[in-house]
């Protein structure tokens, strides 16, 4: 189905991503998985070709567009030609926005330019190793010292946790408040501040995941955003846009496979036709066809709804369970249409199908989603006993 929410000049922008990601990060893709990380001169790469945080203030370097239709161009892109691995999206539409919205100006005057030029890259750091999706149940902590904050705690599962430069951390503030958090922006260098182990996952090999650990940390208040109590209720603002941002990159891969399954049916024959040819297949890639194009409808009208500043957090949660829940069917579908080859690491389509397996669990799983989308019905245990 032809998509309406785009003007010319996206798709001119559109143009120019695609080279950028056909020529920078996919011709280098399978080197960037096997060394497990992806160049720091990609994100260098990225800002000379103005493609960091397209909504960023021309004084920093940025384009100043406060449309997310270019940021979400990127995001799609990026999953079609580029690499799952390289993080572009975390980056721009995750972490900067923390910056870019909570800083004061002295902040944004001392970071925005290198995240906008991609000498500083971003990372955030929320999740424990026995919390989970559990925020309230932090245990990393800051403790007030007067002219800084001493931090202590550990991170894990941290995206860009190698190559992040600027670390946003959230940390207990009041012991007292299971809602009394903070955020802090921890330096690369920074006394105390030591990254583990790269950790080997099931798919998206490209990416940096590490454990982070922070012992006796001194973080200067200068380096708080916002209120230093607050950030549990800052996560909560910033946690919609993350999962409409999960949910265009789901799609972007499920359409993705889609498109090479739709050629490799039409390809390889079987008892003397295509595979393509019997009903089977036929029935299964239109099955597909129409629920791609329901949920793309779908999430396209979210990103108008988030430029609009309409976005509501049970939208987002339901974009991005459908979109998560979609793109697992679609990949295990295109698995089984590729029969043996699917299954080969030659083979793109296996591949993204064990980088998938994740899209259900982070930026909240299916099982979270489902509660919030519940609980936004007025079906809340706390409100109904």
């Amino acid at each position: 189905m032809k998509r309406l929410t785009f003007e010319p000049e996206h798709e001119q922008f559109r143009d120019s991503v695609v080279k950028f990601m056909k020529a920078e990060v996919g011709a280098h893709a399978e080197r960037f998985r096997e060394q497990g990380i992806v160049d720091r001169d990609v994100f260098l790469k990225a800002g000379a070709q103005g493609l960091l945080c397209t909504w960023a203030d021309e004084k920093y370097g940025g384009a100043g567009i406060d449309d997310f239709r270019f940021e979400q161009i990127i995001i799609e892109e990026n999953m079609r030609h580029g690499d799952i691995g390289f993080y572009i999206n975390l980056h721009n539409d995750l972490v900067a926005p923390y910056i870019a919205k909570l800083g004061t100006d002295e902040q944004k005057d001392r970071w925005m330019p290198g995240i906008v030029s991609g000498e500083k890259i971003l990372a955030v750091a929320m999740t424990e190793p026995s919390t989970g999706s559990d925020l309230a149940g932090m245990r990393t902590s800051a403790v007030d010292k007067g002219d800084h904050w001493l931090l202590n705690g550990a991170k894990t599962y941290i995206s860009n946790g190698i190559l992040g430069d600027l670390v946003v951390v959230a940390a207990r503030t009041d012991p007292e408040s299971r809602h009394g958090l903070g955020l802090l922006v921890v330096e690369r260098g920074m006394d105390g501040f030591e990254r583990g182990r790269k950790l080997d996952k099931m798919g998206m090999q490209a990416q940096d995941t590490a454990e982070l650990f922070f012992s006796d940390v001194k973080v200067p208040k200068a380096n708080v955003l916002g209120d230093p109590t607050q950030g549990f209720r800052y996560l909560a603002r910033f946690l919609a846009q993350e999962r409409l941002v999960a949910a265009i990159g789901f799609m972007a891969t499920a359409q993705t496979a889609f498109d090479l399954t739709l050629d490799y049916v039409k390809e390889r024959r079987a008892f003397g036709k295509p595979i393509g040819a019997f009903q089977n297949t036929r029935f299964a890639m239109a099955t597909m066809r129409a629920e791609l194009d329901s949920l793309q409808t779908y999430v396209d009208q979210s990103v108008l709804l988030l430029n609009a500043g309409e976005l509501t957090a049970e939208d987002a949660s339901s974009a991005k369970l459908l979109a998560s829940e979609l793109e697992a069917r679609v990949m295990d579908q295109c698995v089984q249409l590729h029969g043996g080859a699917g299954y080969m690491q030659e083979y793109r389509i296996c591949r993204m199908y064990t980088d998938a397996r994740v899209s259900r669990i982070f930026a909240g799983t299916s099982e979270i989603m489902r509660e919030i989308i519940g609980r936004g019905l007025g079906l809340d245990e706390r409100k109904l006993n």
